[in-house]
Order: structure tokens, then C-alpha cells, then sequence
């Protein structure tokens, strides 16, 4: 059901595509879930596209293997509007006072932006710093990946709400990832349409 990219033999090569997704619980308490998303070999981001695109719930009973194989195609019918939309984000060049708004956003996604004891402990900068250098460009497809990842993996450099230095942690949860991977494919697709 999943496809992965490949990596060139010699000089490492990263490539991102569209892939589809699987969520499921061990203990049969929750359906199958199948997602559209976009995989980014290099750093491991699995991003999922917004809950417009591609997403199928599977029940725990009945012909569940036909299900989930039916589910996997309707979520494969969907790819081309995914590949349409990141394709369409890379168009989209952003000056830096769009980039921080971007970044703005997505801080408050992530961190409660209404407790103003605990305001988010990094800031829009430290998100939009890139991890390797093919992450410099200014598209909005890669200040989207940029953003993502930072926010996502951790280990950005802040301070606590008592002032202390701390680190941030990476999103572990499943179903955090999913929400706010969901969320940020959003906000990029909203700054996509008004860009366009």
C-alpha cells in the first residue's frame, strides 16, 4: 500500500511524494484509518494533507479487508489534487513579513496562543530556520517544510514559562502529529489560494 521514494546510489538525493497513510489501533478499539499524505524521505516528515483530501475510516466489522483495499483506492483518487496543491505551494514565492506570519500561525497551532503565562517558548524565527541547506529557498512549499519540522521533531532551544532554558520536544503522539500535520496543510493551503 505504501510507496517509498528512492535515494540515487552515489550523491544522496531526497525526494518527496505523495503516499498513503495507515492509522490503526492493536486492540481493534478504534477503526482503520487511511490518509493521503506526503512523505519527505530525507528528514522523515510525514505530512497529512488537510481533511478535504483522501481520507477513508475503515469499521472493525464486517468484509474489513475489502474495506480497507476499497478505502485504499478512493484515498489513492485523491493523490493528483495533493501533488496539484504542493506543486502549487512551490509557485508560491513568500516575501519575509509572509514567512514569520506563516510561522505566527503555526506557533499557535501548536502552543495555546490565549495563555499569556505560558507563551509559546520559541519563536517564529527558530521555526523558520532551515536544518540542511536546500531548505533556504523562500517557496512556500519549503517555509511549509521548514515549519513543520521544527515544530514536529523538537530539539528548538527556548525558555519555560519559569524563564528556564529548555528544548523543545518532539510531537511522539500519533494522533497530535496527525492534528497538527492537518492543521499546518491547511493554513499553507489557505496562504497558497490567497497568494494565487
Amino acid at each position: 500500500m505504501d510507496t517509498w521514494p528512492t535515494v540515487d546510489s552515489g550523491i544522496f538525493k531526497a525526494t518527496a511524494d505523495v503516499h498513503c497513510f495507515s492509522l490503526a489501533r492493536n486492540d481493534g478499539s478504534s477503526g482503520f484509518q487511511l490518509l493521503g499524505g506526503v512523505y519527505r524521505f530525507v528528514c522523515q516528515n510525514g505530512m497529512v494533507a488537510g481533511e478535504t483530501i483522501g481520507e477513508v475510516r475503515v469499521p472493525h466489522r464486517g468484509n474489513i479487508v475489502q474495506n480497507v483495499i476499497n478505502g485504499a483506492f478512493d484515498v489513492l483518487d485523491g493523490f493528483d489534487l495533493i501533488r496539484e496543491q504542493k506543486d502549487g505551494m512551490k509557485a508560491v514565492t513568500l516575501d519575509r513579513d509572509e514567512q514569520y506570519a506563516f510561522a505566527r500561525s503555526a506557533l499557535a497551532l501548536r502552543y495555546d496562543p490565549s495563555d499569556t503565562e505560558a507563551p509559546a517558548p520559541v519563536t517564529e524565527s527558530q521555526l523558520l530556520a532551515p536544518r540542511r541547506f536546500e531548505d533556504r529557498r523562500d517557496d512556500l512549499w519549503t517555509v511549509f517544510q521548514r515549519t513543520q519540522e521544527n515544530l514536529t521533531k523538537g530539539g528548538l532551544h527556548g525558555r519555560s514559562r519559569s524563564g528556564r532554558s529548555m528544548s523543545t520536544r518532539p510531537i511522539t503522539g500519533i494522533d497530535q502529529n496527525v492534528k497538527l500535520n492537518r492543521a499546518l496543510w491547511m493554513l499553507a493551503d489557505a496562504m497558497r489560494q490567497m497568494k494565487s
